[in-house]
This record gives structure tokens, sequence and C-alpha cells, in this order.
């Protein structure tokens, strides 16, 4: 395995850009109606994840770190919520939200496995643990 030397090495990274492109293709196909609707929301949400993992990455701490991650896995729920609703509305293709979905999942799969290595490494490093913690 290749070392981590940037965000674009973080399988966590690569896997929400392509989730974040296939949402962009998708909401592509949407009524002109919701161009500012359901379809910007969707595309804010897909560009949240991998931007909150960049971002989390290029903090100092261990701490900051996770915390980024786990506002890109709020980003992820919301993601699938705005895709499941775009679904039921049919707004683009079925099979594509399908699949879309199955990447949102996976990609949800990966950053908690993310996160609980950062919480296990932020917990093994007193200098990342808060004010007042005991040693």
């Amino acid at each position: 395995m290749a070392p981590i030397r940037s965000y674009r090495d973080l399988e966590a990274w690569k896997r929400a850009m392509e989730l974040a492109e296939g949402c962009y293709r998708f909401t592509d196909t949407f009524p002109k109606s919701e161009v500012f609707g359901l379809a910007a929301h969707i595309r804010k949400s897909a560009v949240s994840i991998p931007s909150n993992i960049a971002e989390g990455h290029g903090r100092r701490s261990t701490a900051a770190y996770a915390s980024f991650v786990g506002i890109a896995m709020g980003s992820q729920a919301e993601l699938e919520t705005q895709i499941e609703l775009a679904r039921r509305l049919g707004f683009g293709r079925d099979a594509d939200a399908l699949k879309l979905l199955e990447t949102a999942a996976e990609v949800g799969r990966i950053l908690h496995g993310l996160r609980l290595a950062l919480g296990a490494r932020a917990g093994a490093r007193p200098e990342s643990r808060g004010p007042g913690a005991q040693a």
C-alpha cells in the first residue's frame, strides 16, 4: 500500500469525488424548475463530502480531522436523503439513483472507518486530548 502523502491518496476522498461526479451527471437530467432546488442541494451535499475530507486532512490535530470527517458523514447522509427524494419524485433515471445510493452508502462506510481510526489515534496521543482531560 502506498503511503498517504495527501488527501488525494485517501480512498475516502477518491470515492467521494466519484460520487460527486455522478451526482452532477444525475442532476443534469432534472427538470429546469429544479436547477435551484433539489439539484442544487444534491450537488452541494455531494461536493461537501470530499471537500471536508480534504480540509480535515490539512488540519494539524487529529481531533479536528475527525470533526471534519464527521461533517462529511453528515453531508453523506443528507445526500442519500436527497437522492432518495429525487428518485421518489421521478427525477433522473431510477437506475442511476440506485447506483448513486449504493456509492453513497459505500462512502459512508469508508468515512465511518476513517473516523473510528482517527478516534483511536487521538485516544492514543495525550497531546490531542481536550482541556482538563486526565492522563
